[in-house]
């Protein structure tokens, strides 16, 4: 006789819950890396483990083609990719970006749509939707967005969030609720270029990474900080403005209200004012880029500037929190060697020495995509658990 409810039954699918909880934030992992992250005994994990396989609700797979080692291959550990899918949305600018991964964390899809400055939000919603449908699928709404319970959205500036989870105030409250009613499920909505820093961890330059800082210098100089797997928001959400740590006591005005600030020095405007200001010519970053690559001294100089100050500021940022992985993202990154060396060696000369070793500056990887990625892992990473398995009736009763 089966007494379903009780504590022996709800402890096991506690234990169920939180392997496939990790399996859907995370991705494909081994058994081994099952184990050291939900701190089961290996006789009880791999009894959960099997159960699971056997539902249906995790598949296994060979491991990534890579040299052999001696003993019995190690398998990697999934969703099922057909369970269900999870949305992003990166409302940049002038552009839409959409992307969409089955919950195996297998990118199934993206898309981008450029629009003129001004456009509505109801009409950039529109488009959204239009862009999801040619990458997840017509029957989104009704079937696989359901699944996996959530649309991950980015939106440009800060995002103040209130309450119990991606709860925006003021007219993002709006928005949130306008997507919520074109794509029929609830709406986590983030900063883009917090999302990026997700992204990049999840699939880019970062993956495999659980602490991570994530810096773009664009036209505004933001970023997001990973801390242990998962985004690190602060308490009102406004966490991650790195552009607004001062860079040059006494320096510009900023927007913020602030002098100084790493955005007044290492953004895209405050670099082309400054080549200009050195007697260099350029319309936009393409220009300045391209006359750093030919070997103008101005534009080196500049990039170099604007690179000793972010690194100096990242430093800060490293001492104080501890991420030993920094990825640099944004049009500046662009410039290669050119900004990154400058970046590398102010990391150098400012880091702890005993952390100094251990800190790695990448360029990131994913482009215009990162915010709309960003949207999937966080849909993927929070919301709620993925239940409606093959099997899952079946499962309950065998407990």
């Amino acid at each position: 006789m089966h007494t379903h409810g009780g504590p022996l039954t709800q402890l096991r699918r506690g234990h169920e819950e939180s392997v496939l909880g990790l399996l859907r934030r995370h991705g494909p992992q081994s058994r081994a890396e099952l184990g050291r992250r939900v701190g089961l005994s290996r006789t009880t994990l791999y009894d959960i483990v099997a159960t699971l396989v056997a539902s249906g609700a995790v598949v296994s797979s060979a491991a990534d083609a890579g040299p052999r080692r001696r003993g019995r291959p190690v398998e990697r550990l999934s969703l099922d990719p057909s369970a269900g899918q999870a949305v992003g949305v990166d409302f940049a600018r002038r552009a839409v970006h959409v992307a969409a991964a089955n919950v195996a964390h297998e990118v199934t899809g993206s898309a981008s749509a450029a629009h003129p400055a001004g456009l509505s939000w109801r009409r950039r919603v529109a488009l959204a939707e239009e862009l999801v449908g040619s990458v997840a699928g017509k029957t989104l709404r009704l079937t696989t967005l359901g699944t996996a319970g959530a649309v991950g959205v980015g939106v440009v500036g800060p995002v103040r969030l209130t309450g119990e989870g991606h709860v925006p105030d003021g007219p993002l409250a709006d928005l949130a609720e306008l997507l919520g009613e074109r794509f029929g499920a609830p709406v986590l909505l983030d900063n883009n270029t917090r999302l990026a820093a997700l992204a990049e961890c999840s699939w880019g330059a970062a993956a495999g990474s659980r602490d991570v800082l994530y810096l773009r210098l664009s036209h505004g100089v933001g970023g997001g900080l990973v801390v242990n797997g998962s985004l690190h928001r602060g308490v009102d959400g406004l966490a991650g403005e790195f552009g607004h740590i001062t860079a040059e006591p006494g320096g510009r005005p900023c927007e913020c209200g602030g002098s100084g600030c790493l955005e007044t020095v290492a953004s895209v405007g405050a670099v082309l004012d400054a080549y200009r200001a050195g007697g260099g010519r350029a319309d936009d970053v393409d220009t300045l880029l391209a006359a750093a690559a030919a070997g103008d001294r101005v534009a080196l100089r500049v990039l170099e500037a604007a690179g000793t100050r972010t690194g100096a500021v990242l430093a800060s940022v490293v001492n104080a929190v501890g991420p030993l992985v920094i990825v640099l993202g944004g049009e500046l990154a662009a410039a290669g060697d050119a900004l990154l060396g400058p970046v590398g060696r102010a990391l150098d000369a400012h880091v702890l020495p005993l952390a100094r070793d251990g800190v790695t500056l990448r360029r990131a990887a994913l482009g215009e995509a990162a915010g709309a990625l960003g949207g999937v892992a966080l849909a993927l990473h929070e919301s709620p658990l993925l239940a409606r398995y093959p099997g899952a009736d079946d499962l309950e009763e065998a407990l």
